[in-house]
């Protein structure tokens, strides 16, 4: 099987045109659900599928599949699905989505052109608002489709401008009445753009992911005395910024004490809120979003208890009061075993250096493997770049990657 690597190039080209915005530097694009931008990159990706065969099915949420049934093959077999996303963050990069979704389509076009004929069905998938970047919720499209959100609730969010997804697709003809069912594919394997430097720095073709890192959210709040800032002595002051400084320290601190066993463990203060806010008042009350990621469930649960302890210590010597709501978790996410053996095979018999490692991002495959077995891999990101007009991997490695991916579904879908 041979990728053409022109012919991927052209397709993300394409698509980059889609939401094209102006860039000092390198290409982005906006490319945001429902928006005309949106509208064409799709309508071009049905007729890219279509071009080579493909079925096409739209769902309710505007998830769009293709599938390849090959001369001799099962129909009724359980597919394995291929493919990732469209939509972009603003002022985002050509290659985060797209390459995914078209790599998906050329390994397609790859066995047929080379008259590979697996034993199963093969869906090359585009999901729904995989950013978040219109709706505020990422990875929409895979939720719904993997039975983790309701549909109708889906349909019925609301954009900054009021306007809902339903309203959103149906303006652009995408919002259909088709089935797609991760719960009935036999495996789904996603290429994505590393978005760091890991596979950079070792020189390698393609990163197999063994795991996915689950996130958790925690507000923290730290409760003081607002009082003058001019008459209010230093030694009877209840500060709660100042509080609060040290315990974004502490976060900093725990997470650097565990990365040096778990690369995979990061911990950040990412949003913070200050009462009442102004220049010459003791600020008597901070809120912070805290954003704790590792691929082991414990190894979050510790971190979240740091956070506790020092909230505790705070509490006793600066005079604060104190708050914590986890209030959501996402669980870190293994790769099947049968999907990374499959991956390691593909990059070993293609003649790819691939090294085993983490996402440190959340992506589709992440839904999905509540559904069915997943697969994940990386194609080098050029200085780690990403979600900006600087995101670049080279066309070469794009079509080395999407050789591995190919690979990696024939050996799936090869029936038993």
């Amino acid at each position: 099987m041979e990728i053409s690597q022109g012919r991927l190039r052209a397709d993300i080209e394409a698509n980059a045109a889609f939401g094209a915005v102006d860039a000092d530097e390198g290409r982005g694009r906006t490319l945001l659900t429902g928006s005309d931008a949106d509208r064409r990159a799709r309508e071009r990706f049905v007729d890219r599928l279509r071009d080579a065969d493909l079925d096409v099915r739209v769902d309710a949420v505007g998830n769009v599949a293709g599938r390849w049934t090959p001369p001799g093959c099962d129909p009724g077999a359980a597919p394995v699905a291929i493919g990732s996303h469209l939509d972009s963050v603003p002022r985002g990069g050509i290659f985060d989505g797209p390459l995914g979704t078209y790599a998906g389509l050329e390994a397609v076009r790859a066995m047929q052109d080379a008259d590979v004929a697996p034993g199963r069905p093969v869906d090359v998938v585009a999901f729904t608002e995989e950013e978040g970047a219109r709706f505020g919720i990422g990875t929409l499209g895979s939720s719904v489709a993997a039975g983790g959100r309701d549909v109708a609730d889906a349909l019925d969010l609301v954009d900054d401008e009021g306007v809902t997804l339903r309203e959103r697709l149906d303006a652009i003809g995408f919002r259909g009445d088709d089935g797609i069912d991760p719960a009935s594919w036999s495996a789904w394997v996603e290429l994505h753009i590393e978005q760091g430097t890991r596979l950079t720095d070792a020189g390698a073709d393609v990163g197999v992911v063994e795991a996915i890192t689950g996130i958790t959210n925690c507000e923290v709040a730290v409760a003081g005395e607002a009082d003058h800032a001019g008459s209010t002595p230093m030694y009877e002051r209840t500060d709660a910024l100042a509080a609060g400084a040290e315990f974004v320290r502490d976060v900093e601190r725990a997470a650097e004490e565990v990365a040096a066993d778990r690369e995979s463990a990061v911990a950040t203060v990412g949003q913070g809120t200050i009462e009442p806010n102004a220049r010459n008042i003791v600020p008597g009350e901070v809120r912070f979003q805290l954003d704790l990621r590792d691929t082991d469930a414990g190894t979050m649960d510790r971190l979240v208890e740091r956070c506790r302890t020092s909230l505790a210590r705070l509490e006793r010597t600066r005079g604060v009061e104190t708050d914590i709501d986890r209030y959501r978790t996402s669980p870190p996410t293994p790769m099947a075993d049968r999907c990374v053996g499959a991956a390691d095979d593909a990059a070993a018999a293609r003649g790819a250096d691939a090294v085993r490692l983490h996402s440190a991002a959340v992506h589709d495959t992440a839904n999905l493997a509540d559904a069915t077995d997943v697969g994940l891999l990386f194609a080098p990101s050029v200085d780690g770049a990403s979600h900006s007009p600087r995101e670049w991997t080279d066309w070469e490695d794009c079509a080395t990657a999407a050789g591995v991916l190919a690979a990696t579904v024939r050996r799936l879908a090869a029936g038993d």
